[in-house]
């Protein structure tokens, strides 16, 4: 028998909002851009650094690859991972994460993905 996994609330001791990126976001792996949206979303996690969610169908195709990797937030859900493939066949294992189902306080980040940002550059701007 497993134990129920914990599902906390955003609140006053961890607040998280999740808002339209005011600036263009672009993701490289190496020189090689991987993605580049208008439609980013922010979420800002306690104290954490903010981090850009990309709609994946702003993703450049093909660089993509379902892992086995699974990890568990008590206020977000549980993520799956992608390995990144770069041209020229360059990986960079459980680089990108998502939330297939995420828990109604960080909803709208659901068919978006966020890249780990030692493994890639993310740039913002025009």
């Amino acid at each position: 028998m497993t134990a129920a996994r914990p599902h906390l609330e955003p609140g006053p001791d961890h607040p998280i909002t999740v808002e339209p990126a005011t600036e263009h976001v672009t993701v490289r792996a190496g020189s090689e851009v991987v993605a580049e949206s208008d439609r980013a979303l922010e979420l800002r996690e306690a104290s954490y650094p903010p981090v850009y969610y990309v709609p994946v169908d702003d993703v450049r195709p093909g660089v993509l690859r379902p892992s086995d990797e699974h990890t568990y937030c008590p206020y977000k859900g549980e993520a799956s991972y992608y390995d990144l493939v770069a041209d020229g066949g360059a990986e960079l294992a459980g680089a990108v994460w998502y939330y297939p189902t995420p828990y109604p306080a960080v909803a709208p980040i659901a068919g978006h993905v966020a890249f780990y940002p030692d493994r890639v550059t993310i740039t913002t701007g025009s």
